[in-house]
């Protein structure tokens, strides 16, 4: 199993230890470096950033949002930040939800997630593979456009540059198990939200059959060493409360969902309506420790290196560790030697 740091995106502003802790885990050999984005900072920029300050180390999006750019645009992201990073990039998509699509992006949510993912993911290797112009008849995506208020002048157009790689990875962020088998047909890899060694089965069954040579299966996991677990499972709550209550509608909610089907529906539920009614810390409160501490790595380093024996056993090929100090960093590259 390999490993992978996840820095996700930024608060208030960017955080200083972000480019340390990316050289500290290039240095202990880690695979790859991940950012995210949702509505503030964005996933290249700061990858970017780090590609400059590293020399070795994979770069992940984790993930970038596809209603942010048109699937041409983030191709042209990949293929630039692949580039100038000698053949590092690793791009990771997810489709996001209803309320960040319509609300932020202002877009309309696809009513065929599966579909719009299929045909995002279509014209971005089409782009990265320029083997001819990028044409697709799409429902979701047209190349070129021809929708009602098209010009009628639209040409099919191959990228100027050349793509450094026609197979740079393209990973898919799915949750629902429909969405997690389409992912094993059309992608190289999966990136699990609240991945639990112990319930693979919640994803469907797709997890459970063989999985293509090759294919990567990345969750992300808070991963600190300290002595006490409870305090440790803190920052875990607080973004699962933020996730279960607050990133997505009352009525559709697919984090929400997936606690559910992990088999902490009433608590799930509790949440969202603590959260949505303004009692966010209670909503905090309300996250079990035994859910936030499955999908964790938590507490001293003879229970991590125990719990890590699980993660191992199953088909994850790189997890991705939200590490929050060089320490946890370190602790985790020596137990996974």
């Amino acid at each position: 199993m390999r490993l992978g740091l996840a820095l996700g995106y930024w608060g208030r502003g960017p955080s200083a230890d972000h480019v340390p802790l990316a050289q500290e885990a290039e240095r202990l050999g880690y695979e790859s470096v991940w950012t995210a984005e949702s509505w503030g900072s964005d996933a290249f920029t700061p990858l970017t950033w780090i590609a400059a300050q590293t020399s070795r180390i994979k770069l992940g999006t984790a993930v970038a949002q596809m209603a942010a750019r048109s699937p041409t645009t983030t191709a042209m992201h990949a293929l630039t930040l692949d580039h100038l990073s000698g053949g590092r990039m690793m791009l990771g998509l997810g489709l996001s939800g209803p309320q960040v699509v319509e609300g932020w992006y202002g877009r309309p949510f696809p009513r065929s997630p599966l579909t719009a993912t299929r045909e995002y993911v279509d014209v971005v290797r089409q782009v990265l593979r320029r083997e001819a112009p990028v044409e697709l008849d799409g429902r979701f995506h047209s190349h070129p456009y021809r929708g009602p208020d098209a010009s009628g002048i639209g040409k099919a157009l191959k990228a100027i540059t050349h793509p450094l790689r026609p197979d740079l990875p393209v990973l898919l962020g799915a949750e629902g198990p429909k969405n997690v088998a389409q992912t094993v047909r059309i992608a190289d890899g999966w990136l699990p939200l609240y991945w639990s060694p112990s319930r693979p089965e919640v994803y469907g069954e797709a997890v459970a059959a063989d999985l293509p040579d090759g294919f990567l299966v990345a969750p992300m996991a808070r991963v600190q060493v300290c002595d006490d677990v409870a305090e440790g499972l803190v920052p875990v709550k607080v973004m699962l409360g933020f996730y279960i209550g607050g990133m997505g509608h009352a009525a559709r909610n697919f984090h929400a969902d997936l606690m559910a089907r992990m088999g902490y529906e009433e608590e799930a539920r509790r949440i969202q309506e603590l959260f949505l009614s303004g009692r966010r810390e209670e909503a905090v409160l309300a996250v079990p420790d035994a859910f936030a501490d499955e999908i964790s790595l938590v507490g001293p380093r003879e229970r991590i290196a125990e719990r890590l024996e699980l993660w191992r056993k199953g088909p994850v090929t790189d997890l991705l560790a939200l590490a929050p100090d060089p320490h946890s960093l370190r602790v985790l590259a020596e137990l996974n030697t």
